[in-house]
């Protein structure tokens, strides 16, 4: 039986039809061909521990549903609208709640309270900058290592946009509040600095709210159900007042858009002002606030991250944007599988997830191309991890921003 308010509920296991479809999409699935490794039977299983016949606290319970990427690709194809995100976040909460290993403890510790913690995530920012400079990865336990070999080269002294308060450029047409995140703000500078300044360009003004904190995704998908309501609850009140809130972090926006569900006093208002930052810029793009370059001759491989075209349905505003950039945007993976990297999946499962994202280098490589768009952190740092250091992985509104500067076409004030 169920012991947490966030576990699945009757009406949401029930949508489920075991017709199938989904089993070519799950990258779990396509990696061991088990029925357990896919949606369909992690469904049954959630079944089974609704109706006591299996007990959540059991191992097999445990190695059923956290072996999920949680990718929702599955959601995606479901043609019964099978609300798959909600309800496996529902089980790992349960899980969570059925084994209070130090293990689960520690997870839930370090994804639902030390990631909001800004301090502490830009200390251990400085100590992993160390490790880069005296090439001190291998020290490591081996599953750490992919994670420093993916980072981005990481400055001494962590920059933050959090407190910052910009007007547009131009006429305004709104307030955009930009999340800072939590490792966002830290190891991707650069990506922030681009989104501000396009935001300011395309009329809005910009503010990021000091009091704002990471979005709880990772707590949610690890089962921190508390600590991820708590987190949410936070940025309903720093971001009050804002026309949308934007992020620069594909599965940091997609669980903004779902804070009904986490929070009851004003979750539903924020989640709808929420908005990735690849769909603010497209339309601002095609509404002409924004300009479009001549080709520059030059193509870029994009990849799609799950929580932008599964969860979002988000695919072409990226495309869009790549192609005002001036590039020629060649596609490597029509089913959009997952690579592998699914937040902190890769640390539990450090070898089914290299596999993944071998595959997923191996259809970049055979672009032939050196420059890849990926719109989310954890998708950008298991490419890189897996593909040679000559292929630069980007943001695709680093690629714009840096195509407009190139041309002098962002102005400031």
């Amino acid at each position: 039986m169920w012991r947490t308010p966030w576990a699945p509920i009757p009406e949401e296991l029930q949508r489920c039809v075991e017709c199938g479809l989904c089993l070519p999409h799950c990258p779990t699935f396509r990696l061991t061909g088990s029925e357990t490794s896919s949606p369909r039977g992690r469904i049954n299983v959630m079944r089974a521990a609704a109706a006591g016949v299996v007990d959540p606290a059991a191992p097999v319970f445990a190695d059923i549903i956290g072996f999920c990427l949680q990718c929702r690709a599955c959601e995606a194809a479901c043609a019964s609208l099978m609300p798959y995100g909600r309800v496996i976040e529902g089980a790992r909460a349960e899980m969570a709640a059925a084994r209070p290993t130090p293990t689960t403890w520690l997870r839930r510790l370090l994804l639902g309270r030390w990631v909001g913690r800004r301090r502490l995530l830009q200390a251990a920012s400085v100590g992993a900058a160390l490790l880069q400079r005296v090439g001190g990865g291998h020290w490591l336990p081996r599953r750490f290592r992919p994670v420093v070999a993916g980072l981005r080269r990481l400055p001494l002294r962590p920059p933050t946009s959090a407190g910052c308060d910009l007007p547009a450029i131009g006429v305004q047409v709104g307030v955009a509040g930009l999340l800072t995140g939590c490792v966002m703000d830290p190891w991707f500078g650069p990506v922030h600095e681009a989104t501000i300044t396009l935001l300011r360009r395309a009329g809005f003004r910009v503010i990021a709210p000091k009091g704002q904190t990471c979005c709880g995704a990772m707590a949610a998908h690890e089962g921190a159900a508390a600590e991820a309501r708590k987190l949410a609850a936070r940025n309903v009140v720093a971001f009050a007042g804002v026309d949308i809130v934007v992020s620069d972090a594909a599965g940091c926006s997609a669980h903004l858009k779902e804070y009904g569900h986490w929070v009851d006093n004003g979750g539903s208002e924020f989640a709808d002002k929420a908005r990735d930052v690849t769909e603010v810029v497209a339309e601002a793009i095609t509404a002409g606030s924004l300009p479009r370059l001549p080709t520059n001759g030059r193509a870029v491989a994009v990849q799609d991250p799950c929580h932008l075209r599964h969860a979002q349905r988000i695919s072409d505003p990226p495309r869009l944007i790549l192609e005002a950039a001036g590039y020629r945007v060649v596609e490597i993976d029509p089913d959009g599988l997952c690579c592998g990297a699914g937040g902190a999946w890769s640390l539990f499962w450090p070898t089914k997830s290299a596999e993944l994202g071998d595959r997923k280098a191996a259809q970049i490589q055979g672009t032939g191309l050196q420059l890849v768009a990926s719109a989310n952190p954890g998708c950008e740092i298991q490419l890189r991890a897996h593909l040679p250091h000559a292929i630069r992985v980007a943001h695709p509104i680093e690629l714009y921003a840096e195509a407009l500067a190139s041309v002098n076409c962002l102005g400031e004030s």
